[in-house]
């Protein structure tokens, strides 16, 4: 495995990502009745950033102040945002950073368990032993949370139905492997057998158009439930920029979770630009 999140941690996928799953908990939230977060490729829960300018072998330019850096003194952050750099901010304090720009980075475990209740529950996934034995070392002790080293494609079909019957999936891979969006259909397609009101986020690189339109083609073959469709794009077409933007597809999206996230992408298309032609997109795939 050649990829390491550490080093893109903070970035605008992040900063897009995270911040939307802040919303989508608490919007869970809004019942009192507790839910399952279950993660399928969880990586190592925590990043420091300072570790975003080393390579394997060399300096690399970090990604971060191209993301959550651009957020972390603004002034004028919506509501929703405001949120989520106040967990960030939290996390990287508590962590011991007393400096006045970001180090200390929560990956989608941490930013979930800062806002878990006592009935909520965690179970997060990922097979790389590496990445899998330095989750154990943060969640390992923690009550509401469950590390497991196993594919995450199969997790869904082993963890579903939980006990709560209420449940978000995040479904967030490296995208190294060919086949990726295929696997990502076929989990959801499990999950949604045993348990169709379960709610999925599943994030994708935009990269290459074509692929990402065949994918929600083979999503939408399985008859889905109301599916959100939300892109963030930091450059235009023909920028040079290889990773020009990220989505994430929401099935089963709260109620008026698409409102929220309009105003929330429509404003980080201007503050996360990198070149001309960022723009955000918020549509159903499959209507309400």
């Amino acid at each position: 495995m050649n990829y390491r999140h550490h080093f893109h941690a903070g970035n605008f996928a992040d900063v897009m990502k995270h911040a939307l799953l802040v919303r989508l908990v608490t919007a869970l939230q809004k019942k009192e009745k507790g839910f399952l977060y279950l993660d399928t490729h969880a990586g190592r829960g925590s990043y420091d950033l300072r570790a975003a300018a080393q390579g394997d072998t060399l300096a690399r330019q970090p990604e971060y102040p191209l993301g959550i850096g651009r957020l972390w003194t603004n002034p004028g952050l919506p509501e929703g945002l405001a949120e989520y750099v106040a967990r960030v901010k939290q996390f990287d304090r508590d962590l011991g950073n007393p400096g006045e720009t970001p180090r200390f980075y929560p990956g989608s475990p941490w930013m979930v368990r800062l806002l878990a209740r006592p009935q909520d529950r965690l179970v997060l996934c990922e097979k790389q032993p590496d990445e899998s034995e330095l989750l154990d070392i943060e969640f390992g002790r923690e009550p509401r949370a469950k590390v497991i080293t196993m594919d995450g494609y199969a997790a869904p079909r082993a963890m579903l139905p939980p006990p709560e019957r209420r449940a978000l999936i995040l479904i967030d891979p490296p995208f190294e492997a060919q086949d990726e969006f295929a696997r990502i259909a076929v989990a959801v397609g499990e999950g949604l057998r045993r348990l169709p009101s379960a709610v999925f986020a599943i994030w994708y690189p935009l990269t290459e158009r074509a692929r990402v339109d065949a994918f929600f083609g083979e999503l939408l073959a399985l008859k889905l439930p109301p599916t959100l469709e939300l892109e963030l794009t930091v450059a235009g077409e023909q920028s040079a920029v290889k990773m020009k933007g990220c989505g994430l597809v929401v099935i089963n999206p709260p109620w008026q979770f698409d409102g929220e996230a309009r105003k929330m992408l429509e404003w980080l298309a201007g503050a996360l630009a990198q070149e001309p032609g960022g723009q955000a997109r918020c549509r159903w795939l499959v209507p309400e």
